[in-house]
């Protein structure tokens, strides 16, 4: 949200565990309904593979969002 603030376009990205969260943050900065992008939880015990795979579903996910934003 701090980069869309200053005119640089951003993306947040967020694990499935966290979107609670992060929509609640999102409520509470004045941004009700900011997109991010979702990932699978955990990360931090994933295989290269796995990261691999989310990785790309971020990318995909993030360049949609960039362009509905345009």
């Amino acid at each position: 949200m701090e980069g869309d603030r200053t005119g640089i376009p951003s993306i947040g990205v967020m694990t499935t565990n966290f979107v609670s969260a992060a929509e609640l943050m999102a409520r509470v900065l004045g941004a009700d309904g900011y997109p991010f992008v979702v990932i699978d939880h955990p990360v931090s015990s994933a295989t290269m593979e796995k990261l691999s795979e989310e990785a790309i579903k971020a990318v995909a996910q993030s360049a949609k969002l960039l362009v509905e934003a345009a």
